[in-house]
């Protein structure tokens, strides 16, 4: 087992101040310019980790951003304080994104109170590890693909009307969803499901101009990982990957800019980026 973490849980959905170690997930060294200058983003699950970095990030390229997220108060807004010291706005949206009625009310709440909607990243995500299928019940089935897939349908839907030629939409998947995983059974096919969703977006909004992209990452240090894992998978968490050790929220960000941004991605779509640490993968 790997000493490089503490093995410590939390408890789900997991707060960042609870971490044994906290992510490096401010952005702190990253310089924009101006790559999405006046441009309105929707970040779910923007409170923590990938989420908060995304949202840092935009916010550093001259974005407002709003951010939804089921509960956690204190992480969304300290996200929303790393967002508003680059003098950018940020709308912080609570609430159980299962709901199909939710979704459609944050991307009205975004477009109402950031005036527009330019980019959307479906980024929020439920795991929950199981030993064996005969473990996996009906339940945990059902809100596994409520969130990590459903919710990426309801948002994307409720935000179509308001994209115009040149908007991007960006979705997360995982490398699970290349590749399965033997523990995350239902994440790992709501996470091919988002790449399928993806792929097949891409191809129905070409003839608007809007951009459907892919990130897929590997192991990332998230308040998620000490949520819904053990101490001791926890402590040996991302050393399976060729770098020996997981990515860092920071280092996963720059793709959803890259995605986003009609300078550096105008002939991008239907693409699947994987930030997997040094493996490679057949295709």
């Amino acid at each position: 087992m790997s000493d490089r973490h503490q093995p410590h849980t939390i408890d789900y959905p997991g707060s960042t101040s609870e971490m044994a170690e906290e992510p490096r997930d401010e952005m702190r060294d990253y310089r924009g310019r101006g790559l999405l200058d006046g441009r309105k983003a929707l970040v779910t699950g923007g409170d923590s980790g990938i989420g908060r970095a995304v949202a840092v990030a935009f916010a550093k390229e001259g974005a407002d951003v709003a951010i939804a997220y089921l509960s956690e108060e204190d992480d969304a807004e300290h996200t929303a304080e790393l967002v508003r010291a680059e003098g950018r706005q940020c709308l912080t949206l609570p609430g159980d994104l299962a709901d199909p009625a939710h979704c459609r009310t944050v991307v009205e709440r975004t477009v109402t109170e950031l005036g527009g909607l330019h980019v959307l990243v479906n980024n929020v995500a439920y795991q929950n590890p199981v030993d064996d299928l005969t473990e996996l019940d009906d339940a945990q089935w059902r809100r596994t693909f409520a969130v990590n897939i459903d919710s990426f349908f309801h948002v994307t839907k409720a935000a179509l009307r308001h994209l115009d030629r040149g908007c991007s939409i960006v979705n997360t998947a995982s490398i699970n969803g290349l590749r399965g995983n033997k523990t995350l059974i239902d994440y790992s096919a709501t996470k091919g499901a988002v790449i399928a969703l993806t792929y097949s977006l891409a191809q129905s909004l070409t003839e608007r101009g809007i951009r459907v992209n892919c990130v897929a990452p590997g192991p990332v240090w998230t308040p998620l990982i000490p949520a819904t894992m053990g101490p001791e998978r926890v402590a040996s968490f991302g050393t399976q990957a060729p770098f020996g050790r997981e990515a860092q929220p920071d280092e996963i960000a720059p793709s959803y800019v890259f995605f986003a941004s009609e300078t550096m991605s105008s002939y991008y779509s239907g693409e699947v980026l994987a930030p997997i640490g040094g493996e490679t993968l057949p295709g």
